[in-house]
């Protein structure tokens, strides 16, 4: 169950926030392998008078940009994944926004099985009774 809060820089704008939705979980799905009705995706919006980078805000910079936290249970993701999330989802987020500021960034976010999970469940649980889920 990935989990993901993405920020956005600017003022809201309904239309650009679902095409980032759309991209983050398609993404997410498809070169981490979740699925998306497991996946949940939050959304902040900062606005570019409050972004800050170097000390000067993204007003100053004349630019845009995103912060995207995903958290997966750890070890389900390889390295080559993880480095190939990074680069399609900056790329999407590029083309969707426009403009960014070179410092957006994505973070992946490995948490122990143990700790994590949804409708009350660990993910661990879930693991060592898999049979009782599917």
């Amino acid at each position: 169950m990935p989990g993901i809060t993405l920020t956005l820089s600017g003022d809201k704008n309904p239309q650009l926030t679902k095409a980032c939705v759309t991209l983050a979980t398609q993404i997410t799905c498809d070169i981490l392998k979740k699925n998306s009705f497991e996946t949940m995706v939050i959304v902040r919006h900062v606005a570019d008078d409050d972004w800050f980078i170097d000390g000067r805000s993204l007003a100053e910079w004349g630019k845009n940009s995103f912060r995207l936290e995903v958290t997966v249970v750890d070890e389900t993701c390889s390295k080559d994944q993880k480095a190939a999330y990074q680069k399609a989802i900056y790329n999407a987020m590029e083309q969707a926004i426009g403009n960014l500021h070179p410092q957006s960034n994505v973070h992946v976010i490995d948490c122990k099985a143990a700790s994590y999970g949804y409708t009350g469940i660990t993910q661990e649980y879930r693991y060592q009774h898999k049979d009782e889920f599917y």
